[in-house]
């Protein structure tokens, strides 16, 4: 195969995972990587340097939109920064010193997870008791809804601060967003409206993936040849999945998604417990 054709597969890959991720929510990376190993065989740390360049292209676009709409919480963003980028540099440092096929086990593990969460019902959280944290770091906020503001108050806010912790090494190690994990610990945790996590969480994931994208270039591990395409694709996936998403039936989507991600899980499993990575 020559290189011009792998660029182009690549990249005709990447495109249908950040359609994909972007019609759910759940985001390219977190197909690219299991794309990239078992159907091109590419080594897995080249594959998670080459997702988290894609992962910081698709967040830098979609972030500014949801920012200038209203709906992310800047406040509690930067300050779970500090959580995500220390957890995501200590995730790169260790990333060198696990074997893959450890972090293919792992990876499966987080895809099942994600499977498993994407179909999970999802509730608006509009709580006006803070955390006296939150009301110390001004952390409360609102949203547009219908036309008008509305107020919410933001939890547990040392618990959302540790699972955050958790997303940014998850997110190094394995060359995701993570934003399974980061939505959880805003809906869940710091109980959040729903649309304010999964926005926070999208102006999060470009920041937590350059801390670990710098690592990992130091170590050689993101190829131009590779990360190109794989962003390309990704970004102009994504792009078109914002556009058609008021149209399609995200209920089959997710169903289609799952079912896609449940067997890269499984393949992923058995490549990594019989060491075929």
């Amino acid at each position: 195969m020559t290189l011009a054709l792998f660029a182009l597969l690549v990249a005709l890959g990447s495109f249908l995972a950040g359609l994909l991720g972007a019609l759910t929510g759940l985001g390219g990376g977190i197909v690219v990587v299991p794309m990239l190993t078992l159907l091109f065989g590419v080594n897995l740390r080249y594959a998670i340097g080459a997702s988290l360049v894609s992962v910081i292209a698709t967040s830098s676009g979609a972030a500014a939109a949801y920012v200038r709409e209203g709906y992310t919480n800047v406040r509690v963003g930067i300050f779970l920064e500090v959580a995500t980028t220390t957890g995501a540099l200590i995730g790169a440092a260790l990333a060198g010193l696990i074997p893959t096929s450890a972090l293919a086990v792992l990876f499966g593990l987080v895809l099942l997870y994600t499977a498993w969460r994407s179909f999970q019902p999802r509730e608006e959280h509009i709580t006006q008791e803070a955390h006296p944290l939150a009301t110390e770091l001004r952390l409360n906020g609102s949203y547009p809804v219908g036309g008008r503001m509305q107020s919410y108050a933001v939890q547990k806010v040392p618990l959302g601060f540790a699972v955050m912790g958790v997303a940014g090494v998850l997110s190094a190690l394995l060359g995701i967003g993570s934003g399974v994990v980061k939505v959880l610990a805003m809906d869940r945790a710091m109980q959040l409206p729903f649309k304010v996590s999964t926005t926070t969480s999208n102006f999060m994931i470009g920041v937590t993936a350059a801390a670990s994208a710098g690592v990992y270039l130091h170590r050689g591990y993101i190829e131009p040849t590779l990360a190109f395409p794989v962003m390309l694709g990704v970004l102009g996936g994504a792009l078109l999945g914002a556009r058609i998403l008021a149209r399609a039936n995200t209920v089959w989507l997710r169903r289609l998604f799952t079912a896609v991600v449940v067997v890269l899980a499984a393949e992923m499993l058995y490549k990594g417990l019989t060491g075929g990575l």
